[in-house]
């Protein structure tokens, strides 16, 4: 079949079969509940895509976005701002920029100085990346991400998986309730304690709820809008502070980190998973299937693929903006500044929260609330509360993004519909409870300490998001002609292996720091099977890509 008359396996024929390795039926369950595209999506209704073997029938899919805005019918150009605009805005709820991520970035600065931009840059690059994948797979096949895991990958795999990704779930939601209740603390002087600011962020609940009745645009407009708060706060700190244009752009496009040690190292890794949270690509894949797209027209999925990728590099260019102006503010101000010059410099300025620093000539660690402390002792309260407003801001659009990814993910894996409100319910119980306990019993440095600790958490969960994007959208039976080219597949294998070469780093240094015996048999334990299963993803993964000599002859068919 030449390049003319080739098209989309899912619309007209199937394309050559593609091997996957998967375990014993016995140990890791059978594929009997899998569907074919037809018997899931009306759209696939006349497909020819490989039945399941079971004949299993199913009702149509529901998707948890009721609405599907169409796109207005006009004479194909090469570009269209009228069908921009109806393509815009799964965008912008996937770049959030949460108060995890404003942590990483100020640590970045005050650390490392200008020395990690260059990291921020590569890791936005390689979100637009994933989340161009992740877009393609909603737009090619009308399934998102936690979808086709459910339909492809055998029982007990799929459930480690949405268990991992509903872990990285939580842990966003965690940062969404420390975030909120610290900027709430700063705010109010200090009047709302934090652990009433903790309890405070349960109004987030019934302010999403009540936002999210008013449909999907909407609640797009609103993350435009929460994205403008953020450029102007920390735009804001940014004009305030005056950093060097010549150190933002030598530490933005001349890769290096002179005298970086572990720290440093860190949280250069930090960064790549404050950016490229795993959560936000299933929830990318969902987002674009609220616009109405005939798949059985190619001409039709090329266009949706191009404006949903301008729609990406948009948000991600903002967010990227937003990130740059946080690393710089406190790379200018603070990086290499001791205790003892803040101290000094917070008494002169009759600020109430000299206590929080140590009066010595140690190195100045700060977090977000230290942040906004230092900023108002050297810049004047002004700058204090306007950290804090763009704090809550960030906190507000993970309370959001996180809610539907959750409801994603779990109708996808599990095949199970939860209302809009039991799901909210849920996930921020969970979050609030250890954040709650902390903020009560603890300061809030261990509060903060908390976000550290989540960030590092999103790190490790972003191999469960990347390498099934990136072996689904390589499968020729899954995207047809849609698939990732030989370049793409390089590429992402390539960051499929540093990213899951420095977790493994991360694992083992971990547990070589465990001082308790039982305690490191525990986390030698987790680790190893936190490890293997990376691996057998990757296992799987590499295949796709073409490296059948990784194939140990006990395949099956992805499509059976």
């Amino acid at each position: 079949m030449n390049s003319d008359t080739q098209v989309s396996s899912i619309v007209l024929g199937p394309a050559p079969s593609v091997q996957i390795p998967v375990a014993d039926e016995d140990a890791f369950g059978d594929h009997g509940d899998s569907a074919s595209l037809g018997a899931i999506n009306p759209d696939y209704s006349n497909s020819s895509v490989p039945q399941s073997s079971g004949g299993v029938s199913e009702e149509p899919f529901t998707t948890y976005l009721d609405e599907n805005h169409a796109v207005p019918e006009e004479k194909y150009s090469c570009f269209s701002f009228r069908k921009l605009w109806v393509f815009t805005g799964p965008g912008l709820l996937m770049s959030v920029v949460d108060p995890g991520n404003i942590e990483c970035d100020l640590q970045s600065g005050a650390l490392a100085g200008f020395k990690l931009l260059w990291v921020l840059l590569l890791a936005t690059i390689v979100g637009v990346l994933l989340q161009t994948l992740a877009a393609r797979l909603g737009v090619v096949t009308g399934l998102h991400l936690a979808e086709v895991c459910y339909r492809q990958y055998p029982r007990v795999p799929r459930i480690l998986l949405w268990l991992m990704v509903e872990l990285a779930i939580i842990g966003v939601d965690m940062q969404e309730v420390i975030g909120s209740a610290i900027a709430i603390n700063l705010l109010s002087a200090g009047r709302i304690p934090l652990w009433g600011g903790v309890l405070i962020t349960i109004a987030d609940t019934l302010a999403f709820l009540f936002l999210d009745s008013y449909g999907l645009r909407k609640l797009e407009a609103f993350f435009g809008f929460i994205f403008t708060v953020m450029a102007l706060t920390f735009g804001y700190e940014y004009v305030t502070v005056k950093p060097s244009q010549t150190q933002v752009l030598k530490g933005m496009f001349l890769p290096s980190c002179s005298d970086c040690h572990t720290p440093q190292i860190m949280q250069a890794v930090a960064i790549v998973g404050a950016i490229v949270m795993p959560h936000n690509i299933y929830l990318h894949s969902a987002l674009v299937k609220s616009r109405h797209i005939d798949r059985a027209k190619r001409q039709e999925v090329r266009e949706a693929n191009k404006y949903f990728f301008i729609d990406s590099c948009i948000a991600l260019f903002v967010s990227f903006i937003i990130n740059t102006c946080v690393i710089s503010v406190f790379a200018e101000a603070f990086f290499e500044k001791t205790n003892e010059q803040v101290v000094a410099v917070c008494k002169n300025s009759s600020s109430p929260h000299t206590h929080l620093f140590p009066d010595d000539n140690s190195t100045l660690a700060v977090d977000i609330y230290k942040g906004g402390v230092v900023l108002g002792c050297y810049f004047g309260p002004a700058a204090l509360y306007i950290w804090a407003v763009g704090i809550l801001a960030a906190g507000q659009s993970s309370t959001m993004t996180g809610t539907y990814s959750g409801q994603f993910v779990m109708e996808g894996f599990l095949n199970l519909k939860w209302s809009r409100f039991a799901r909210v319910i849920l996930t921020r119980s969970i979050a609030i409870i250890p954040a709650l306990l902390v903020a009560v019993f603890q300061d809030v440095e261990h509060l903060t300490g908390l976000n550290d600790i989540l960030n590092v958490l999103q790190s490790l969960q972003l191999p469960f998001a990347l390498i099934p994007i990136l072996t689904y959208t390589s499968l020729q039976p899954v995207m047809s002609e849609f698939a990732n080219g030989l370049g793409l597949r390089i590429v992402g294998g390539i960051v499929v292996l540093i990213i899951c070469s420095i977790n493994m780093y991360f694992v083992v240094v971990y547990v070589q720091d465990v001082g308790h015996v039982v305690l490191y048999v525990v986390a030698a334990v987790v680790s190893i099977a936190y490890l293997s299963f990376v691996f057998y993803l990757g296992w799987q993964c590499f295949i796709a890509l073409g490296m059948s000599f990784l194939d140990s002859g006990h395949t099956r068919t992805i499509w059976d």
